[in-house]
């Protein structure tokens, strides 16, 4: 929700019921299908959301919806997730009270790199590579607004996302090699400044 929402005192889903004039006793949700797991937690009665409407549309017809709640100051809950540009277009914030339905850290996930069995071995200086790179969510929400509201290509946006956070490149380069046995991380940077 705005920011704006849950500094008035709505900083947990047990908490819409107590508004539900101000947020019409709507949520606003993606396309049909993908809204099924607080469409469930409503039916089964969770959270005060009797007679509650999840107003299925779309990705951009919910952000839709949230600017313009928001250009008017008005009360909108609605479904958000990391990564994703919203996080960084809009001043948002989310709820509590969700791990049961959503699972903990608000529904969040892992993300792992793989490689077949005995790759690192066979190629132990991509593994370095592979095994030194981590994401943000900061990164991540700002990279996919480069592309998805920008228009960059991925390689436009990681070029851009690392240009701005240069501290990454030490630690995933760290102990990289180049093919010819130089130091990788001068190697990406040079690259970079081209």
């Amino acid at each position: 929700m705005p920011q704006y929402v849950y500094d008035a005192g709505v900083t947990d889903i047990n908490d819409l019921h107590k508004h539900a004039g101000k947020f019409k006793k709507k949520l606003y949700g993606l396309e049909p299908g993908s809204n099924n797991i607080i469409l469930d937690a409503i039916a089964a009665g969770k959270y005060n959301l009797e007679g509650w409407k999840v107003v299925e549309s779309s990705e951009q017809g919910m952000l839709a919806q949230l600017k313009r709640a928001e250009r008017r100051s008005e009360w909108i809950a609605f479904q958000a997730w990391e990564p994703h540009p919203m996080n960084v277009k809009f001043d948002i914030a989310y709820l509590t009270g969700t791990d049961d339905t959503y699972g903990p850290d608000f529904g969040g996930a892992t993300v792992h790199t793989t490689a077949r069995k005995g790759y690192l071995q066979a190629c132990p200086n991509v593994g370095r590579l592979l095994q030194n790179m981590t994401f943000t969510l900061d990164m991540e929400n700002v990279g996919m607004g480069y592309i998805l509201d920008d228009g960059m290509t991925p390689e436009e946006a990681a070029r851009t996302v690392i240009r701005a956070n240069p501290e990454v490149l030490n630690d995933w380069l760290k102990g990289v090699k180049t093919l010819q046995g130089g130091d990788g991380a001068a190697a990406v940077s040079g690259y970079l400044d081209s």
